[in-house]
């Protein structure tokens, strides 16, 4: 057990392990603590997807800087990590939704992403699984990648354990130590681990560990559910991610099947406290939900259609990524306690996104300022709010997750 560090990071998923790479890569002693086996919970759930068609330019910068550090993980890392560079396809079937996806090809223009409107045709041509029926417009992001999600969290924790951090598996924290409003050390059941910065990246304990220092941190819990189909010759790992933004449905390849998942009208948020111990891989799933979302756009991916049928579920998962009332994420000091950061509010879409937050955030700890603007992320600016209103504006902005309502567009 390890009793002095610089920088005890709290949550292994991928947001933590790539923040204590990223600080370990920078020559700070560090601790990655975790109260299950590292990179275990929502993090090895996830779909996987990058996205750089965002609805705010410091969101679309964040993701487009994401795609290059996993492009060249490797060098960076000296780990191997695996993707699939097959693109991006966004598309829309009512007007509003085309104005949205024209403005992000003007973003696009400006911040150099490389997204283009293309014709429905063209789409077809690129993931012959989609059918132009009902479709009014598209947008190709030809530099978009997908990956096989665990490798994100448990690569970065290999690569941070190269550099010197201390790995801290299956020890759970039981309290944040301060004084004078500054935080002193961390206390977990296998001893004290004395620190002047904590870096709170707990996923759906994110509110919890932030409340053993007395912080506040506006962000809940909701379940988000994905399946994969056993594989069948009609697929192509070179086939593109597809999106469709009023149903909030998506779509890739996966090991040779397709993967299908999206966000549902009514999500299943979980404000409480989580049990003592809780594994996500324990949550409760509804297949239901994946098979309602698949009819609603029946007319434009049918393959789903035929699940179940002539083609199996191979794996149903979910897990409980942290959504924020606006979509955007919770990066940065947590107000009222010195040396307390936070890496959370992913929205879903913080897996792809994980290696840019982590180097941001580093560098932030390490330089005492963010190496770009990252007001928009701050944690301060919901955590007034009271709990039923966060409740229901995370549940909201869950719902209208592909839709840019005044806010953010996630992956």
């Amino acid at each position: 057990m390890i009793e002095q560090a610089d920088v005890v990071v709290i949550g292994s998923g991928g947001l933590g392990a790539s923040t204590a790479f990223h600080l370990a890569n920078s020559g700070r002693r560090v601790a990655l603590v975790d109260q299950h086996a590292l990179g275990s919970q929502t993090s090895p759930r996830a779909a996987g997807l990058t996205s750089q068609a965002r609805g705010t330019d410091v969101m679309a910068e964040i993701a487009k800087r994401a795609v290059w550090k996993i492009r060249t993980f490797a060098a960076e890392t000296g780990e191997a990590l695996e993707f699939v560079a097959a693109g991006a396809l966004k598309i829309a079937r009512f007007p509003r939704d085309v104005a949205q996806i024209a403005s992000e090809v003007v973003r696009s223009r400006r911040l150099g992403t490389g997204i283009e409107m293309i014709a429905p045709a063209e789409a077809r041509a690129l993931n012959p699984f989609l059918e132009t029926t009902g479709i009014l417009g598209v947008i190709w992001s030809p530099n978009d990648i997908y990956l096989e999600p665990s490798q994100v969290p448990r690569l970065y924790a290999r690569a941070a354990a190269k550099q010197g951090a201390v790995m801290l598996p299956h020890t759970r924290v039981t309290g944040i130590a301060t004084h004078a409003g500054a935080v002193t050390g961390v206390q977990t059941e296998q001893g004290v681990i004395h620190c002047e910065t904590v870096v709170d990246a707990a996923g759906a304990w994110l509110r919890a560990v932030a409340a053993l220092a007395g912080g506040r941190v506006a962000a809940v819990p909701t379940r988000h559910q994905l399946l994969i189909t056993v594989a069948f010759p009609e697929v192509a790992a070179s086939q593109p991610i597809t999106r469709i933004i009023d149903t909030n449905v998506y779509m890739r390849p996966c090991d040779g099947g397709l993967m299908l998942g999206g966000y549902e009208a009514n999500p299943r948020l979980v404000p409480q406290a989580l049990p003592i111990g809780y594994d996500v891989g324990t949550l409760e799933l509804d297949l239901g939900v994946l098979h309602d979302l698949a009819d609603s756009v029946r007319e434009q991916l049918p393959i789903f259609q035929r699940v179940p049928g002539e083609i199996a579920i191979r794996e149903h998962r979910g897990g409980l990524p942290t959504m924020t009332p606006d979509g955007l994420l919770n990066v940065g000091p947590v107000p009222g306690v010195r040396g307390l950061y936070v890496a959370g509010g992913c929205c879903v879409g913080g897996l792809s996104i994980s290696p840019a937050i982590g180097e941001a955030l580093a560098a932030w700890i390490v330089d005492g300022k963010a190496p770009m603007d990252l007001s928009a992320l701050a944690p301060a600016r919901h955590i007034g709010m009271a709990e039923d209103a966060l409740i229901e504006a995370c549940r909201l902005r869950y719902a209208n997750s592909y839709r840019a309502v005044g806010t953010e567009t996630n992956g």
